[in-house]
């Protein structure tokens, strides 16, 4: 009896020694951290090698999450930017990042650093609240769902300029909204669309969307009305994913829609995924980032150049000449791109056999962007008819800002408005 007794309480140590070994290995990495060699996925990072650049800080829980906050450097004018994917995303983080880097190579003794992965809510409330604690002069949040975080941290702290893209709101002191009118590459975009369906006799578009904001349904409207130019037969299909980033997600959609008859499909989103997930014969558009149009089967991509942009702002904040209020810039900006058709850049595969004329129709609406003289009202100009029948403009009247950025049912102010798809389109409109 005391034998088997004995033999119990070895086997229990021994079980024990198990579990406490198990817990307590202190040379491997929890579950949701890093290796030593390897950073984390929100990590702050730089082109230049480790040794130049100072250590990022990680701040308390309570103060930063699991987000690492990066220094400022002394006697150079700080600017951070918060970014909701993966600096190299393909897409429209890169596109920022880029022009990040272009901030840190043609503004003097200024320094730039990034938080990426930030999640829209209250994480990202921690993180701006952070790098202005640590003294950042100037900070860019770069999705929408940033809007009421930005908002809130610039009244705390009046002397840091915060610059919100893609949303709505300004102070008209310390904090400001930055877009840029993009419809008008998706409308160039969706002229090519147009023209490659119709050369390959089957006229339906695809449209993968994120969010059901107005921003949205104006790109794709913007898309819709493009195609209508060059093929006033086409109509145009979407899918809605909820994501700005998901490279699953968005081949998945992407896919739905080439097995839905697509022949042409443009993205709203941040991967290169139509192009990619094109079958044989058919194509993808891609959007956001200049490098993501590398297959054949994309068309073009419509994209970002924000370092111009960004570069100007922070010369005007650091002369204290800069205001928050409401940007919105035009194609004549210089802040973006229709690939294949800018200066140095070649017509891809799918474009260069196009008819002359379609192709021409393009650079000359182009040009006229690229000049002033075609803006976003142009784009948005009547007639213009809704997929139920409503007249939405009149013939030569234009929708005024107001409507390109609101929902009456998100309390704007707004007469039109842009809640509504243009009657080549055939989904039904999203749910608010």
């Amino acid at each position: 009896m005391k034998q088997k007794r004995l033999w119990i309480l070895l086997v229990f140590a021994l079980v024990m020694s198990l579990i406490l070994a198990a817990c307590g290995g202190g040379d491997e990495p929890a579950a949701n951290e890093p290796a030593a060699n390897e950073p984390a996925a929100n990590e702050t990072t730089s082109e230049e090698p480790a040794a130049t650049e100072p250590a990022a800080e990680e701040l308390p829980a309570a103060e930063a999450g699991s987000y690492q906050i990066p220094t400022i450097e002394e006697g150079k004018y700080n600017v951070a930017f918060v970014y909701v994917g993966p600096h190299d995303d393909g897409g429209w983080t890169q596109a920022h990042d880029v022009g990040r880097q272009y901030v840190e190579d043609n503004v003097d003794n200024v320094h730039t650093a990034y938080v990426e992965l930030v999640a829209e809510g209250a994480d990202a409330e921690q993180v701006i609240r952070s790098l202005a604690r640590k003294g950042f002069d100037v900070i860019f949040t770069t999705s929408f769902g940033y809007m009421d975080a930005s908002e809130i941290v610039a009244e705390e702290f009046p002397d840091v300029d915060i610059i919100h893209l893609t949303g709505f709101k300004a102070n008209g002191a310390n904090f400001g909204n930055l877009m840029g009118a993009m419809e008008d590459m998706k409308y160039l975009a969706g002229m090519l669309a147009g023209s490659r369906a119709k050369m390959d006799g089957n006229p339906k578009l695809g449209y993968i969307a994120t969010f059901p904001i107005p921003e949205e349904l104006r790109l794709g409207n913007a898309f819709a009305l493009g195609a209508q130019q060059t093929c006033p037969e086409c109509t145009v299909d979407v899918r809605w994913i909820f994501t700005w980033h998901d490279p699953i997600l968005e081949k998945e959609a992407a896919s739905s829609l080439f097995d839905g008859g697509a022949q042409v499909v443009m993205t709203g989103a941040g991967t290169p995924a139509p192009a990619e997930a094109a079958p044989g014969g058919k194509w993808g558009i891609t959007y956001d980032y200049s490098g993501n149009c590398v297959v054949d089967a994309c068309l073009t991509s419509m994209y970002w150049n924000w370092g111009v942009v960004y570069a100007r702002i922070v010369e005007e904040s650091r002369d204290g000449t800069w205001v928050g209020g409401w940007e919105y810039f035009d194609a004549d900006a210089g802040a973006m791109g229709l690939y294949g058709f800018m200066e140095g850049e070649e017509l891809q595969p799918g474009v260069a056999e196009l008819p002359e004329e379609d192709l021409q129709l393009v650079r000359d609406t182009l040009e006229k962007m690229l000049a002033g003289d075609f803006t976003r009202f142009d784009v948005f100009k009547g007639p213009i008819t809704d997929n139920q029948g409503n007249v939405i403009l009149e013939d030569g009247v234009s929708l005024e800002q107001a409507d390109l950025d609101g929902f009456a049912q998100f309390g704007s102010d707004c007469k039109t408005c842009m809640y509504w798809w243009n009657e080549n389109i055939t989904a039904e409109l999203p749910e608010l």
